[in-house]
């Protein structure tokens, strides 16, 4: 068991920014999550599966929803209702607990992200829980059947969803994890585009084998490679890809971009054109919440489940979408799948034909080699 530093929960968030390939939620909120735990001295308790018992009962916390900035439009749809005073995400993870008759041992984090991560530690902090070094995706993704729990088929049930509003629900059921994407997804369309989860609440023995360990280890190891190169003056982009055994793609100034929400989920584009030694070609992103796909001049470079990353060479922070300027130079690096997407049914589940193209997928270990 480790006690994470300030250092290492802010190197661990950075970090899952970059992993989050643009979506996983805002890394300043997440921060500020993580501050404000810190301020009430709590304790954020880091474990390995090793040292977890078998029967210890374990939930995953989250958020889900667009991504995109609050319209004025949205804002007045719910200036009337009321709020409540903490984190939706608590009062999920108190329903699910109530509905267990059981106090969790501990959370694990969906999916990388700034924003998602945070919640998860941010819920097991506060409520004393111990946070499970390990994820389901290795990265963040835009629906709820992108998890080694499917792949698994660990059931997503029961699942409870909370609001910012005070609105509970606890679904015993679902008729499978597409269903509760659908479900989850309505709620959040209806709730400022946002809602709290806790889904596959399991023993520990039934989750150990089904999903990425040493995932927030990494994202530690990311973050820090990415600070000291910050702190040196360094190539950011060229530095964290080395760290994270990937390959620096482009480089270039943000020509146009654009986005809208649609279904609960933030789907645009970003043009980029070359600057430097890229001068003359360009390069252009697909995302859905994240980063899915990526073309150098016209060609597909990059597809899921392989990481396209960004980096903005301006302000020297990760980039999250949509939050795009026009003449925003940015760097753009890829990072290599946790290789249980790499599987049949990983790509089966999170390759590019599951996004409807016609697309075959190529690693990016073979670009590598």
């Amino acid at each position: 068991m480790k006690i994470l530093s300030r250092q290492e929960l802010y190197d661990i968030l950075y970090g899952c920014t970059i992993l989050g390939t643009g979506g996983g939620g805002g890394l300043q909120e997440g921060l500020d999550l993580i501050g404000k735990a810190l301020e009430q001295g709590k304790a954020f308790k880091l474990v390995s599966f090793d040292e977890v018992d078998d029967e210890a009962l374990i939930g995953t916390p989250y958020m889900c929803g667009a991504i995109s900035p609050e319209t004025e439009e949205e804002r007045k749809k719910y200036e009337g209702l009321p709020r409540i005073k903490d984190h939706s995400a608590l009062k999920a993870m108190e329903a699910m607990e109530d509905y267990y008759k059981e106090a969790f041992y501990g959370v694990v984090s969906t999916e990388l992200g700034g924003g998602n991560t945070a919640v998860a530690f941010y819920t097991g902090a506060m409520s004393g829980k111990y946070i499970i070094d390990a994820d389901p995706a290795g990265r963040s993704v835009p629906e709820l059947q992108h998890s080694t729990y499917f792949i698994h088929d660990l059931p997503i049930y029961p699942l409870s969803v909370a609001n910012d509003f005070g609105d509970v629900a606890v679904f015993k059921e679902v008729v499978d994890d597409f269903r509760a994407e659908a479900l989850v997804r309505a709620l959040a369309v209806v709730s400022n585009n946002n809602v709290s989860v806790v889904d596959h609440p399991a023993r520990a023995k039934d989750l150990k084998n089904a999903m990425i360990k040493g995932a927030i280890s990494y994202a530690l190891d990311i973050g820090r490679a990415y600070r000291l190169s910050k702190e040196k003056n360094e190539d950011i982009a060229a530095k964290v890809s080395e760290a994270g055994n990937g390959l620096l793609r482009f480089k270039g100034r943000v020509s146009d971009f654009n986005y809208k929400t649609e279904d609960g989920f933030t789907i645009g584009e970003v043009f980029i054109d070359g600057t430097g030694e890229y001068k003359g070609s360009t390069y252009r992103t697909w995302f859905k919440n994240e980063h899915i796909f990526s073309w150098l001049n016209g060609e597909v470079d990059v597809t899921v489940p392989d990481l396209i990353c960004m980096i903005c060479e301006d302000t020297k922070e990760p980039v999250t979408n949509p939050n795009y300027e026009a003449g925003m130079n940015v760097a753009v690096f890829a990072l290599p799948a946790p290789a249980e997407w790499t599987t049949q049914r990983g790509l089966e589940v999170f390759g590019p034909k599951s996004f409807g193209k016609d697309i075959e997928y190529i690693p990016l270990k073979k670009k590598i080699k």
